[in-house]
Formats: structure tokens, C-alpha cells, sequence
């Protein structure tokens, strides 16, 4: 994916997605409506399911520097202290507890709040492909499960995530989650 479709990409569906949350009534942005996997006591809003996705874009951006810095392990969680891999059910864990805590921290503020800080953390995304050469941004990045596995398509996959997270949002108001 070059530079100008992958910015194409990121603006149609960042625009679509607030699209989406425009229109739900602030009743469905925050009742409960999909369990937590860390705490089956908890019930994750439409609002924290939009904070979620802000909080993978700011690990993949994580990733990415980390891989352009020369580090061999880009995707930490997937090692142990040790060196070793973790398996994938480890590595789920850890993603599930990371998702959580980004969550809750988040919880508490307005959907203008959330909003705000996806536009600052989109901000940061656009910012760091503008400083990235088109070689750069298709760099393979070791271990990577998603896309392609290419730095362009590891940035792309957000606007994949966000539907994919709308569709269980959609799911949960509708009682079908």
C-alpha cells in the first residue's frame, strides 16, 4: 500500500467510524453492552469500545518505532522476560489485561473527550508515516501478524479493527452479544 492510499484509508475510515458514534444516542454510547475478557463482571460501552480502539493505535505506532529503531522485537508482548515466545493464549492475555487498563482509564470521559484523543493520536500516526520513506513503509516488521506484516498495512488494519469493533457495538445495543 503506498503513502497517499494508505492516507486515503485512514481518513475514510476514521470518518465513517465517528460517523457511526455521531448517530448513537448517549444512552447507547454508555451502557454496558459487551463483556470485558479480563473481568466477566464488566461490561464494555460503545464509548470504551471506541477508546479501545484508540489505545491499538497508539501500540502499533509503539511497534512500529520500535521496529524502525532496529529492535528486534518490536511486538514485546510477544516475548517472555526470559527470551522466550510466549504462546499465543499468553500473548492474548497480556493483550486483554493492556485493553483493560487503556479502557479504564479512559472510561469516565465524554465521547467529545475520546474523540479528541483519537484526533491526537491520528495526529501522531499521520506524523510518523510523513517521516517514514516509501521503502520504510513497506518493511516487513519480524513476527507481525497483521496485514502483510508491512509497516503500510500494520498502520491500514485500524480502520479494519474499527469496523470490526462497530459490528460487536452494533451486536451489544442490538442484545445479540
Amino acid at each position: 500500500m503506498n503513502r497517499i492510499e494508505l492516507e486515503i484509508k485512514l481518513n475514510q475510515d476514521r470518518a465513517w467510524l465517528l460517523e457511526q458514534f455521531a448517530e448513537l444516542s448517549q444512552d447507547d454510547l454508555q451502557r454496558g453492552i459487551t463483556t470485558s475478557r479480563v473481568n466477566p463482571q464488566a461490561r464494555w460501552s460503545a464509548k470504551d469500545h471506541l477508546a479501545h480502539l484508540i489505545g491499538i493505535e497508539v501500540a502499533f505506532n509503539g511497534i512500529i518505532q520500535r521496529h524502525l529503531e532496529g529492535n528486534a522485537h518490536a511486538i514485546g508482548i510477544a516475548i517472555n522476560e526470559d527470551g522466550s515466545r510466549r504462546s499465543q493464549e499468553e500473548i492474548m492475555e497480556v493483550v486483554h489485561v493492556m485493553n483493560e487498563k487503556w479502557v479504564n482509564e479512559h472510561h469516565e470521559k465524554s465521547l467529545v473527550e475520546i474523540v479528541a484523543l483519537g484526533q491526537k493520536v491520528r495526529a501522531e500516526t499521520l506524523a510518523l508515516i510523513a517521516g517514514l520513506s516509501d521503502d520504510q513503509l513497506n518493511e516487513k516488521v519480524p513476527g507481525a501478524p497483521w496485514g502483510d506484516a508491512t509497516v503500510g498495512s500494520i498502520i491500514a488494519i485500524n480502520g479494519d479493527h474499527a469496523r470490526q469493533h462497530f459490528a460487536w457495538v452494533t451486536d451489544g445495543l442490538e442484545g445479540k452479544k
